[in-house]
């Protein structure tokens, strides 16, 4: 993609575009409160001159979008009585589309050739006809699983797979295709167990629910194992992997990730290891339910996971958790930033309070809504950059109710509910300052892909309204907190409003006076399937930040890899003004607005350099690493043999090609185990992922301990990657899958560099 900087016009402030936008506004509002004439809210949003209105007809409701079209929209069997059609239309528009998104048949051209596939399932979007495991998994847990139990779990399931070739045999949750050809590069599939545990939770009422609770209870394990011997990383403490959702690389990674998709795979990501944890803990609880001796075991490691979390992620300059940081080679902070991150390590109770209540608070939001992404990339089309997308949005609310963050609370609910009015969808995702589902700006237009009904997005609106306005919380009880600011334009005149579902009455209950800006639970009282609470008034603990951060912000343009040249007694590395210097992981130079050169001293094992460059403010994200140190070099026939020169630390790569599918897709990276025996201590192996890619890389490393003159025997067992699962099967859009399992790349050398006391101190 062109990486050029964006026109000046494309960087001019949110705030000044907002203000001009809110005059020309038809229906806009006094200065000081974007939201102030909440009458509007009621029949009618109006939005940087367009306007969605929504007429209720008596069968139903019409909502005329803003480019005048009329969508119909039938009566439905759970309804709100408040004082907007608007609110009360928009929550039936969900239900229809979740509607439509029930269907007995999926397709996907990379499956089948694209035949219809049977399943009582969801399908992902108008757009998108297959199930996808993050999709479903995320909408699972924001709504499916409570309103839709029976097919959550059908659709659950067809993400289960055993093995058709390798071992051991379990069962498996299914990565879908992705950067580099799948898992692990992609290891966030532990997301289906955030949808599981709802259902898991429910109580089981039936034969099938029973069945499921053991299918769930078996993939766990399963996968669990499965990740922890191929995707954790002991050194750190962390599940390596690619951000979850963010799975576009050039969109929130450095564009140069575009053909090195080797750094993803050895890098580590804030919401994937959330996933991990929110899995782990799974895992404790179903042991303990059922007396297994591991219960113990997936509780040390998800303490410890929660604590390399928020030891690793936390970026204390900016009080906010990064998205992403580097490799256990060069562990270096990212200016990234991701909100369904910090959402999902909010709502898991890993960050601590105060962290968690900075964090949130310095996430930076327009009227608009949150990005998904902080700072945005300059000369990326919009997608995840430069957007908003309302099932993280729903997940921002989550949390923002967690916190009591009263503002952030009002601000979702509004960007979720204009979003769904002005386009007559709840769509996969908007443009960041207009809420557009398309901007015209040449070959940056986006979001570059855009569909109606999308199965999260209706699961998030969905979310909204029980959870977010009705306090209906995933495991049934109620706790509303809801921002005094939208009184006016869901009570109206009223003394109350209410949800009626299959089962309950959810009445709400307004106070008389109100003097704070969060109204909670009070008086509560139950008459049959009815229960009333009377709100009460307090101020949310949440304060707003003083510095706040331009939400759509760019970074600057990550800088070339430094160029270390070997001196006497030093590396020198030339350093151009405005840029930053890492090293081992560590800021090692602040930017400076003059050029210099930089003495790297020389020490004993490896040491990684790499560079961003500041601009108002912002840094970028890093260049590719540039390691420097004596290389060993291990050739000839398999096993391979090499004599230690000296004890300590030794990391191992090989050389690798993979031409065995697109960097983007494909379900073939290859997974082998290096399995090292050296004279005087036990056998050592670890993993080596090799990605995609047209070039010659390098392999993921495997770190192992050697003493001094020791003899070592360097041989590669085949590992397991999503060729092999009988799910894949069906794999029609590359190798690997129809005509059977690959797992496989052309090898070079082993390539080993005895590992310096600064890289050995920074994975600790």
């Amino acid at each position: 993609m062109n990486q050029a900087r964006p026109a000046p016009s494309m960087r001019r402030s949110p705030r000044l575009l907002l203000a001009i936008a809110l005059v020309l506004a038809a229906g806009s509002v006094p200065a000081g409160n974007a939201f102030a004439g909440d009458a509007a809210w009621r029949d009618a949003i109006a939005w940087q001159g367009a306007t969605a209105r929504m007429q209720s007809d008596g069968a139903g409701w019409r909502l005329q979008r803003k480019d005048g079209a009329v969508v119909a929209i039938p009566a439905q069997p759970m309804r709100t009585q408040t004082a907007s059609p608007m609110f009360d239309g928009l929550f039936a528009l969900a239900q229809a589309e979740l509607t439509k998104a029930q269907v007995e048949s999926i397709s996907d051209n990379a499956y089948d050739r694209g035949k219809p596939i049977p399943c009582a399932c969801f399908e992902t979007g108008e757009k998108w006809r297959y199930v996808w495991t993050r999709d479903l998994a995320f909408a699972a847990d924001l709504a499916l699983a409570k309103l839709r139990p029976e097919r959550t779990r059908n659709a659950l399931r067809f993400k289960l797979s055993d093995l058709r070739a390798g071992g051991p045999q379990g069962t498996f949750v299914v990565q879908d295709t992705g950067s580099g050809g799948s898992w692990p590069i992609s290891s966030d599939r532990v997301v289906w167990f955030l949808a599981a545990r709802g259902l898991v939770d429910a109580a089981p009422n039936d034969a099938d629910a029973k069945r499921f609770n053991e299918e769930v209870w078996t993939a766990l394990t399963d996968t669990l194992a499965q990740d922890r011997e191929f995707v954790f990383d002991a050194n750190m403490g962390l599940y390596r992997g690619e951000t979850s959702f963010l799975d576009w690389r050039e969109q929130s990674y450095p564009t140069w990730t575009a053909d090195d998709v080797a750094f993803i795979a050895q890098s580590f990501a804030l919401s994937t290891n959330v996933l991990h944890y929110e899995a782990l803990r799974l895992a404790e609880r179903m042991a303990r339910e059922r007396g297994d001796a591991r219960s113990d075991g997936y509780a040390q490691q998800a303490k410890a996971l929660a604590a390399q979390i928020d030891r690793r992620f936390w970026r204390e300059d900016r009080g906010l958790y990064m998205s992403y940081i580097g490799t256990a080679a060069h562990p270096a902070a990212f200016e990234a930033y991701d909100l369904l991150g910090l959402s999902l390590l909010i709502d898991s109770g890993v960050a601590p309070d105060a962290r968690a209540r900075r964090a949130l608070a310095n996430y930076p939001m327009l009227d608009s809504g949150s990005p998904v992404i902080w700072p945005q990339q300059p000369g990326i089309a919009i997608y995840h950059n430069r957007a908003i997308w309302p099932f993280v949005s729903a997940y921002s609310l989550r949390a923002a109710r967690k916190l009591d963050d009263a503002r952030r609370i009002e601000r979702e609910v509004r960007s979720i509910l204009r979003g769904a009015a002005l386009a007559g969808s709840n769509m996969e995702n908007y443009e960041l300052l207009t809420q557009a589902v398309h901007v015209d700006e040449g070959a940056l237009s986006g979001p570059v892909v855009n569909s109606p009904r999308q199965l999260w997005s209706v699961a998030g609106a969905l979310q909204m309204v029980m959870e977010g306005v009705f306090g209906l919380e995933p495991d049934g009880s109620l706790a509303p907190k809801l921002p005094a600011s939208l009184v006016p334009m869901l009570f109206g005149e009223r003394d109350r409003i209410a949800l009626h579902t299959a089962d309950r009455d959810i009445v709400l209950v307004r106070p008389s006076t109100i003097e704070g800006d969060l109204l909670v639970a009070g008086d509560v009282t139950r008459e049959g399937t009815r229960e009333t609470v009377t709100l009460v008034a307090r101020r949310s603990a949440a304060k707003e930040t003083t510095a706040a951060l331009d939400a759509a912000a760019f970074a600057p343009p990550s800088p070339a890899a430094p160029s270390p040249v070997r001196d006497a007694k030093a590396w020198r590395i030339d350093l151009p003004a405005q840029h930053r210097l890492y090293v081992d992981g560590a800021l090692h130079d602040d930017a400076s607005p003059n050029a210099r050169t930089v003495r790297l001293a020389k020490r004993d094992g490896r040491q990684c350099v790499s560079t961003t460059r500041v601009e108002n403010g912002i840094e970028s994200l890093h260049s590719q690493t540039r390691c420097v140190g004596d290389e060993i070099v291990v050739n000839g026939e398999w096993p391979r043999s090499w004599r230690a020169p000296k004890a300590g630390r030794y990391a191992f790569s090989v050389e690798f090609t993979n031409t065995h599918g697109p960097i983007n897709t494909g379900i073939t990276a290859a997974v082998k185990t290096l399995v090292a025996q050296c004279d005087g201590v036990a056998e050592q192996r670890g993993t080596l992922v090799m990605p995609h890619g047209a070039a010659m890389q390098r392999s993921s490393e495997v770190v192992i301990d050697v003493p001094g003159g020791a003899s070592c025997r360097f041989a590669i067992h085949d590992g397991i990657n999503m060729s092999y699962l009988t799910h894949n099967a069906r794999y029609t859009g590359g190798v690997g899958g129809i005509d059977g399992p690959i797992n496989d790349a052309t090898l070079g050398a082993l390539h080993g560099v005895a590992v310096g006391a600064a890289q050995q101190e920074s994975a600790r």
